[in-house]
């Protein structure tokens, strides 16, 4: 007999969400998976319980999920033998776990599409890490253009804004169109940056963006370079984050990935409905921290929020150490293992040059093309380059392993 319960997530309602079904002959762990695997938002969960009956845990379905987590049993082979028999497209993302040590299954496995296989006991936060893994490929395969960047800073002050001007004019030098959009509803700068006036604001955009085209977003956008434009506040208007809606700010960031290389987002320091949706959809976080005790307290929170609650996983989350000392009592190592990230990217102390660009509005690369912050600043944009080339999965990691490849 097939049983299968839903179980939503509350949180998890609007049209992002993706469906996750679990399936397993074993309660317990079909529990433990279940409990975890609702900590990521917008993922609405259901699980089945398999008793005797079909082998196939997609079998008598009206309607396919959009991932699913298969708890293999001592009838492994039958199970994963009946994914095979479906047509590929008929399968979907599939993620492994359970008594699976032979190497047979792990090819079976791999035949029939599985992204990672992760032993057990299962650890929560290789769960996690897993599932997050799965729903970004999912909707980087749903999506159709350009990349989304947001920056964000761990303290107020840490240099967000610098990063996502000058990392989004790079971008365009670097021959791609990029739109630069300040999503600090209330006191965004990165106009001042950029010393341009905006004749239209992010607000106006908004609230027409279900009628709008690439065309007409071009138009309301201020060109800083025929391959930078900037959509942000106008000074003096005021904009609660409450009067923007959800579905509005989806439709923006749809509407400017189609119509754009790079997106470039400036978030303020806050999580709440719009920076929560621009973190979840974005291809690549980068988190500002300074060098002291105050600014890595707030980004082990941030962070831990980011990662736990927001499902921002594995090379989507980066750190950048700005104003970077080798002298700081406070050092990258400190840094690394307080925040659990061993990549630390970083920008030289360079405050004179630094400044004068943001008061002149001249992007650091024509202002300073030489400079050390600068050059910092080229390694980012050139490291985004690269990130598009995916990296080799856990599945075939320890399949290499287990094979000698």
């Amino acid at each position: 007999m097939l049983t299968a319960r839903e179980v939503p997530v509350a949180r998890a309602t609007h049209k992002q969400c993706l469906q996750l079904l679990i399936s397993s002959r074993d309660a317990a762990a079909l529990n433990h998976l279940k409990a975890v695997s609702q900590r990521l938002p917008n993922l609405q969960v259901s699980t089945r319980l398999v008793s005797n009956g079909h082998t196939d845990p997609l079998y008598g379905l009206e309607h396919m999920p959009d991932l699913l987590l298969l708890r293999v049993s001592h009838l492994w082979r039958e199970e994963l033998a009946a994914l095979l028999l479906r047509p590929a497209h008929e399968r979907p993302p599939l993620l492994v776990c359970g008594p699976l040590e032979e190497r047979e299954g792990i090819r079976l496995a791999m035949q029939a599409g599985a992204r990672d296989f992760l032993p057990e006991p299962v650890a929560a936060d290789e769960l996690l890490a897993a599932l997050g893994r799965m729903i970004h490929e999912t909707r980087a395969g749903q999506a159709t253009g350009g990349q989304l960047i947001a920056v964000m800073n761990a303290k107020g002050g840490s240099g967000a804004t610098l990063l996502a001007c000058n990392l989004a004019h790079q971008l365009s030098v670097e021959g791609g169109s990029t739109l630069l959009l300040d999503l600090d509803l209330q006191f965004g700068s990165v106009a001042h940056y950029l010393d341009v006036v905006p004749a239209h604001s992010h607000v106006d955009v908004l609230q027409q963006i279900e009628e709008m085209d690439s065309v007409a977003l071009r138009g309301f956008c201020s060109h800083f370079s025929p391959t930078l434009h900037v959509l942000g506040g106008r000074s003096g208007e005021l904009c609660l984050p409450q009067d923007v809606r959800l579905e509005q700010l989806e439709a923006l960031l749809r509407l400017a990935r189609s119509s754009y290389d790079w997106v470039v987002v400036d978030l303020p320091r806050q999580i709440d409905h719009l920076t929560g949706t621009t973190l979840e959809q974005a291809d690549r976080v980068y988190v500002l921290v300074q060098q002291s005790l105050s600014h890595l307290k707030d980004a082990t929170r941030l962070v831990r929020i980011m990662r736990e609650e927001l499902g921002v996983q594995g090379d989507r989350l980066r750190v950048v150490v700005n104003r970077y000392d080798k002298a700081s009592p406070v050092s990258l190592q400190d840094i690394a293992e307080a925040l659990r990230c061993g990549d630390l990217q970083k920008l030289p102390n360079d405050y004179a040059v630094v400044s004068a660009s943001q008061n002149t509005g001249v992007p650091l690369q024509l202002h300073a093309p030489r400079a050390p912050v600068t050059l910092g600043m080229r390694e980012l944009s050139q490291a985004l380059h690269g990130s598009k080339t995916a990296e080799q999965g856990l599945l075939k990691r320890t399949f290499g392993r287990l094979f000698g490849g």
